[in-house]
């Protein structure tokens, strides 16, 4: 009998976000003669007694536990979600004997103190096809898995962590996209993910992406991409998100995966968005996404003062905005500018001068983020360490004390915006409906996605697409665009 891996997807979320990289691990896992199972806790009234009937009738070579976010990434809310999976790995151990593997973006943020946490055998930082499979194999043959890229685990010194596996995504299976209930997740959150490259060569001082998913670029090939697009559209999805950091770095093979979308005609089957960087969105770009299904792009645009972009590491400006509009609107392409407000240097000056830059630009929708996780290893964390103690850093919001590696949530929140800078950004905005905030502010929209009931309910009417996206087209429904 093969080596059984029971992959176990924790997140409840709702909407209903597929766990992408389980549909990509089991493919790995099969095409080396290993079995993949799935037990999806984002669909059980309860989950507790779903692990134990599940592992009471299974016995696994290894469980794997996919962590796709450690917090809902806002200061506003600060929704910390390790200590439910800690308890999650508990009743998993009460269980079953097998070893206890974690993997996932968010796990990848920060592997050992997450592992140490949660108290699993493993983790895997980065990506997880080839490693996944390789200690499932080395368990069952009793082989050595130390030297196992990616790989988390403990010796008698402590906690180690093994470089991740950075190899070409065009070398791994074909994607099946057959191990989830894809059809499920389409029903009841509205879209699909599938990702074009891996890696991000940004220098973000607050990003973890380049951590967790490598700083290099590795793309799939134009025709792997097409390919999954239409495994998918056979299920019956036909919305997409495109899940890479910025699909258009670079822009060569952004252009080319538009052409070979195009070429297959799918531009009329199948309606994407995707994530994107205004530095070197062109209009020709913007004309190609559209022509290959293209709906709709969200740009983390984070400021609209040249100053604050410059300090948060971004490499555009403020006139790229503009640019980036105009490619957009002449494309016909819906488009939403991210803001990330609170930065270090951030002053009401700065805020209020790219809520007018905003104002004057009027994107479709603006999110309004105010105060910037912190994450380790990164830039800004390493900052903020100069700066001396956490408690007495005036410029620090959340989990202060006790919190050494950053994993619990902390923001900074510059105190240059004074003592109500929610209410100050509120006001600057005005009740402009295009504004959206993590919470409600003064009657503005609510675009945090985490449980939030007004988009469950849009996706059971028939609503598809990026979640901003649902709540702008709600609100034009209504009278409030």
């Amino acid at each position: 009998m093969p080596s059984q891996v029971l992959l176990i997807n924790p997140n409840r979320l709702q909407p209903a976000v597929a766990p992408l990289a389980l549909d990509y691990l089991a493919d790995a896992l099969r095409e080396r003669g290993l079995e993949a199972q799935l037990l999806d806790l984002c669909f059980e009234p309860d989950p507790a007694r779903a692990v134990a009937e599940r592992l009471s009738s299974a016995d696994p070579t290894l469980i794997g536990i996919t962590i796709r976010n450690t917090d809902d990434c806002y200061c506003a809310s600060a929704d910390y979600f390790l200590p439910e999976f800690a308890h999650l790995v508990s009743e998993v151990r009460a269980h079953a004997s097998a070893p206890i593997v974690l993997g996932g973006s968010g796990f990848s943020v920060a592997p050992a103190p997450i592992l140490q946490l949660l108290g699993a055998d493993y983790g895997i930082h980065g990506d997880g096809e080839i490693p996944l499979a390789l200690l499932a194999e080395a368990l069952c043959s009793g082989e050595n898995v130390a030297e196992i890229p990616g790989l988390v685990w403990r010796n008698e010194d402590g906690i180690v962590a093994n470089p991740p596996w950075r190899g070409s995504p065009k070398t791994l299976p074909p994607r099946s996209r057959s191990f989830l209930d894809n059809a499920r997740y389409f029903a009841e959150g509205g879209q699909a993910g599938l990702e074009t490259k891996r890696g991000c060569d940004r220098a973000c001082i607050y990003c973890a992406d380049p951590l967790s998913k490598g700083r290099a670029l590795r793309a799939r090939s134009p025709a792997q991409v097409a390919d999954e697009f239409e495994v998918l559209l056979a299920q019956g999805v036909d919305y997409f998100h495109l899940c890479d950091s910025e699909f258009n770095a670079p822009v060569s093979h952004a252009l080319a995966v538009c052409e070979e979308l195009a070429a297959r005609g799918l531009g009329g089957r199948a309606r994407w968005y995707t994530y994107a960087t205004p530095a070197g969105f062109t209009a020709e770009l913007a004309r190609a996404m559209r022509r290959a299904g293209c709906v709709g792009v969200n740009f983390g645009a984070d400021s609209g003062d040249d100053g604050m972009l410059a300090a948060l590491g971004r490499d555009f400006r403020a006139a790229d905005l503009r640019e980036t509009a105009r490619a957009c609107r002449e494309a016909g392409l819906v488009f939403m500018f991210d803001l990330l407000l609170g930065g270090p240097g951030e002053t009401r000056e700065t805020a209020a001068r790219t809520i007018e830059l905003m104002k004057e630009i009027s994107p479709h929708r603006v999110g309004v983020s105010l105060g910037v996780r912190i994450y380790p290893g990164t830039a800004l964390c390493a900052q903020v360490m100069r700066e001396g103690p956490l408690e007495r850093n005036a410029n620090l919001r959340g989990a202060v004390a006790d919190n050494p590696d950053f994993i619990a949530p902390v923001f900074y929140l510059s105190s240059l915006l004074g003592e109500e800078p929610g209410g100050y950004i509120a006001d600057l905005v005005g009740g402009d409906p295009k504004f959206f905030f993590p919470v409600a502010e003064q009657g503005a929209e609510a675009y945090n996605y985490n449980d939030n009931q007004r988009l469950v309910e849009a996706v059971q009417r028939g609503h598809r697409g990026a979640y901003w996206d649902i709540l702008r087209r709600l609100a034009e429904e209504e009278g409030r665009a």
